[in-house]
């Protein structure tokens, strides 16, 4: 990873280059064109799932690269064990106050109040394939851990399931860990081999303008300007609340490590930019752990972290489930007592950890998790239908930065970064470019914390 001071010679590049602002284009260049071209913008939607594929191909080959250098580099299995419980610990603190966020401003706002929806008027049909699907995260604890182990460790490569893959990755860096220098050729292996998926992930970065553009375009093409500007009490309230967890909650838990989380959103503008136009998380998860190191968290943390976070930490998931949940409570006049709302709360806790890597996943969570009160009608999700798409985009910038700042925490609690670099780094003393032809020699000695 190139590092290098903006004082020297490198300089900083010309504004046209910068990736931050070809994706802002696009996102203007995407919108015009689907209100001024809207069935041609509708075309251009496979630019969009295209770039998605391309950065899904390679999520699996990098986090078990990454995974395994960190594990097998650190030397220290029980460093790598207390990195896997903090982790864990957090995500299901933080993630419970996401859930609370979601109640708390919904029965604030009462988004729904006033709406009088008689259930038996709402079109069943249109949720059949949601909830046929809802199923599959109705399981217990047991099912949730078995469901974890790979049939073969190539069906795991080829499905692309994060959790099955660092499942893998674990044991086979700890192995190599034991193993020592026996080991060592095929750690040489994989860390020359990290490198290469690392230059690829810069090539088909340079693709996300057009990735935002035709994603954007088909959404303003087939929804309308309108659908931009007029999305509901319900949409405004739900970004409101992910503003408020991520300024206010992410915020005081960053800044209690150390650290500023609006330098830090400047820092990661880029990789928000990609993710507000392809509504997906998964856009940038290579990136990400690279920019991460780039801010001088240890490889292990962030090998660690961010792959079991896309599973484990969504915040703004978490957030649209319980806001959701009481809107169509309010909507349909379904009254909920303290007690049901405890259970809607427990219910997203464990539902929301099956939500990754399934087809429709927002909606059918949602059924998943409403079935758990049987006076709340589950048709009632017609109702977030429509807008679900442009809540999306507000879940997977929520879900990125959430997993983001878990990391940086995580790493300043196990005294596993660099906070010298780290403040060079958010306060633009220091560049960070993910082209691994750029890469300059790492410094001799690091301060950690």
């Amino acid at each position: 990873m190139a590092t290098h001071g903006t004082a020297q010679a490198a300089g900083r590049k010309p504004l046209y280059k910068s990736l931050f602002f070809q994706v802002v284009v696009a996102l203007v260049l995407g919108i015009l064109i689907g209100a001024v071209w809207p069935d041609f913008a509708q075309a251009l939607k496979p630019l969009g799932d295209g770039f998605i594929k391309l950065i899904k191909m390679i999520i699996a080959p990098i986090v078990f690269c990454v995974v395994v250098l960190g594990i097998a580099q650190a030397g220290d299995l029980k460093k790598v064990g207390r990195v896997g419980i903090k982790a864990v610990v957090y995500f299901e603190i933080v993630t419970t106050f996401a859930l609370l966020i979601g109640v708390i401003l919904a029965y604030a706002l009462q988004p729904g109040v006033g709406m009088n929806i008689d259930p038996s008027t709402l079109d069943a049909a249109a949720m059949s394939a949601y909830a046929d699907r809802a199923g599959e995260v109705r399981h217990g604890t047991v099912d949730f851990l078995l469901k974890i182990i790979p049939t073969t460790v190539t069906d795991a490569f080829a499905k692309g399931d994060i959790l099955q893959v660092l499942l893998f990755a674990i044991l086979f860096g700890a192995a190599s860990s034991f193993l020592g220098e026996r080991a060592a050729p095929v750690v040489t292996f994989i860390e020359r081999t990290s490198h290469i998926l690392f230059e690829i992930m810069f090539f088909i970065v340079r693709l996300a303008p057009l990735g935002v553009l035709g994603a954007i375009a088909f959404t303003v093409g087939k929804y309308g300007v309108g659908s931009l500007a007029q999305l509901g009490m319900l949409v405004l309230i739900f970004y409101a609340s992910c503003i408020v967890f991520v300024l206010c909650v992410l915020g005081l838990i960053l800044r209690v490590a150390g650290f500023s989380i609006v330098k830090f959103l400047r820092y990661i503008r880029e990789e928000l930019m990609i993710v507000l136009g392809t509504a997906s998380s998964d856009s940038v998860l290579p990136q990400l752990m690279r920019k991460l190191e780039g801010l001088g968290v240890g490889k292990s943390t962030v090998g660690l972290v961010i792959p079991t976070g896309y599973s484990f930490n969504l915040d703004g998931f978490s957030i649209y489930l319980t806001l959701a949940a009481v809107f169509i409570a309010q909507a349909t006049n379904t009254p909920l007592s303290f007690t049901d709302l405890m259970v809607i709360l427990g219910v997203s806790l464990v539902t929301s950890k099956g939500a990754h890597g399934i087809p429709g996943s927002a909606i059918v969570i949602l059924a998943a998790t409403l079935t758990a009160i049987p006076t709340l009608p589950v048709v009632g999700l017609v109702l977030v239908l429509a807008v679900d798409w442009f809540m999306g985009i507000g879940r997977a910038l929520t879900n990125m930065i959430g997993n983001a700042v878990a990391t940086v925490v995580i790493g300043a609690w196990e005294k596993d970064i660099d906070r010298v670099r780290a403040n060079q780094v958010l306060n633009g003393e220091v560049t960070v470019t993910l082209d691994e032809t750029e890469a300059v020699p790492e410094p001799a000695a690091t301060v950690r914390a």
